[in-house]
């Protein structure tokens, strides 16, 4: 399952999206799953997961009907590991699944100080590379399994897509103003 969030104000959109294998490139009305929150929390620097997490949990309940035992790996957009071996979104993720779902995090943007928890890796034939972090699973493996994710472009696909559909909130938001 990989899932991506996309937040305005005090307001959020997020999404997931449930795969066999990181070679599907499509996805269909049965696997995508989307979850609104109001009252949100505001952001604090150095404390994204307060306001992610829940919204991120909110979407899991939603699944219900699917066992989560039958999710064997959550790949989320962000961090597992921060600097200083603290815990990122996809680590307090992993924590509120009482350890039970391995967690990927795959981040755009390099944090400063988190090197050690990371591996960089190029996709497709982009020349900037993504970030990826882990728990639950070793980080090679980690790695391994987002690059054989399908794509030709630095974002494998269903990465893209969902960073897409999150990223419609906008619009969503300003016609129903």
């Amino acid at each position: 399952m990989a899932i991506d969030g996309y937040d305005i104000e005090n307001q959020a959109k997020t999404v997931g999206i449930l795969f066999r294998h990181g070679t599907d490139t499509k996805s269909n009305s049965d696997t995508v799953i989307t979850d609104y929150q109001n009252n949100i929390a505001p952001y604090q620097s150095g404390q994204f997961y307060r306001r992610e997490l829940p919204c991120i949990m909110a979407l899991l309940d939603k699944i219900d009907k699917i066992d989560l035992s039958t999710i064997s790996t959550i790949v989320i957009d962000g961090y597992v590991h921060l600097a200083d071996g603290k815990i990122g979104l996809g680590g307090y993720l992993y924590h509120a699944l009482d350890k039970t779902i391995p967690i990927i995090g795959v981040a755009k943007k390099e944090f400063s100080g988190n090197k050690p928890y990371l591996i960089e890796i190029i996709c497709g034939q982009s020349k900037h590379p993504l970030y990826i972090s882990a728990i639950g699973i070793h980080l090679e493996n980690a790695a391994a399994n987002i690059n054989s994710v399908a794509g030709k472009y630095r974002m494998p696909d269903l990465l893209s897509f969902l960073e897409q559909r999150t990223q419609l909130f906008k619009f969503e938001k300003v016609s129903q103003e």
